[in-house]
């Protein structure tokens, strides 16, 4: 484990039986507070949207956005939110997916991808892969590029990133801990 790992993995609070009996929830609030590591953070998701030639970091509601902002700026590129249906206004793009009991939907504004903009997926957390897969659907649809998914951490018994292979068609998925 490197340096950065053993830090960012110091600094993430397991929660017992949150937000239900059995699971042990993954709370990245202490990361956050502590500057060293939300920097080392910011800066490795910075090095990671330069190594794969991003132009803009998409980042995932809600955390995605804590995590995908700064990164962005620190990269010296834009920064595009992709929100919960119905949260954006003006003309947008919407992609369906589903979860383990229904449906949800996320939207991006139309005009803010487009061919040309190679985009970093950015996410706290991987786990199913059902977001980060129609996020991917989304950049897509919009004529963007994918140019990788970034995530903090990976629940790797979850198996979100064999979902993703076929959506990421050969771009990278960069889990900076994966548990």
């Amino acid at each position: 484990m490197t340096g950065i790992q053993e830090l960012l993995l110091s600094r993430i609070r397991e929660i017992e039986d949150h937000p239900e009996p059995g699971v042990r929830f993954k709370d990245i609030t202490p990361l956050l507070a502590d500057p060293e590591a939300f920097a080392a953070l910011t800066d490795a998701l910075a090095d990671i949207a330069v190594r794969t030639g991003a132009t803009k970091i998409v980042g995932l509601e809600a955390r995605g956005f804590i995590l995908g902002a700064p990164a962005a700026v620190r990269a010296g590129i834009g920064f595009i939110p992709v929100r919960k249906a119905g949260k954006l206004p003006g003309a947008t793009l919407r992609q369906a997916y589903d979860l383990e009991y229904g449906s949800a939907e996320i939207e991006v504004h139309a005009e803010d991808l487009s061919a040309g903009d190679r985009v970093l997926v950015v996410d706290d957390v991987l786990a199913t892969g059902g977001t980060a897969e129609a996020s991917i659907q989304l950049v897509r649809r919009a004529g963007a590029e994918v140019a990788g998914l970034a995530v903090l951490m990976e629940l790797a018994f979850l198996q979100g990133r064999a979902r993703l292979e076929q959506a990421l068609a050969g771009a990278p998925l960069t889990a900076l801990l994966v548990v």
